[in-house]
């Protein structure tokens, strides 16, 4: 495996490891909604969603769409296929697996 999957993933990991930007994913994986939705169930204020956004965004973990004058999110299900299947080459016992790979002195 490349050094760089662990970098993006460990990349990721860090995006989430916020509880709002959880929280966040968590109801938009239900179906697409606009910030004020969002707000709703949130005790935070339109900023500091505008930033939490503003970072799931650029590591390609939302998709938005604006709507007039509303910006609605979405999860974007490719990145999200394709985090699963990284995580699970990192935590299975395959060929591609660390642990496998000749050890350079």
């Amino acid at each position: 495996m490349e050094n760089n999957i662990y970098m993006d993933t460990a990349k990721l990991f860090k995006v989430l490891s916020d509880p709002v930007r959880l929280q966040i994913v968590d109801l938009i994986s239900c179906r697409e909604m606009c910030a004020c939705e969002i707000l709703e169930y949130l005790s935070i204020t339109q900023s500091t969603l505008s930033h939490h956004m503003k970072v799931l965004k650029e590591c390609g973990l939302v998709n938005s769409r604006k709507d007039a004058t509303w910006m609605n999110y979405s999860l974007n299900s490719d990145f999200v296929i394709e985090f699963k299947t990284t995580l699970d080459k990192i935590t299975s016992d395959t060929e591609e697996c660390l642990c496998k790979k000749k050890i350079k002195v």
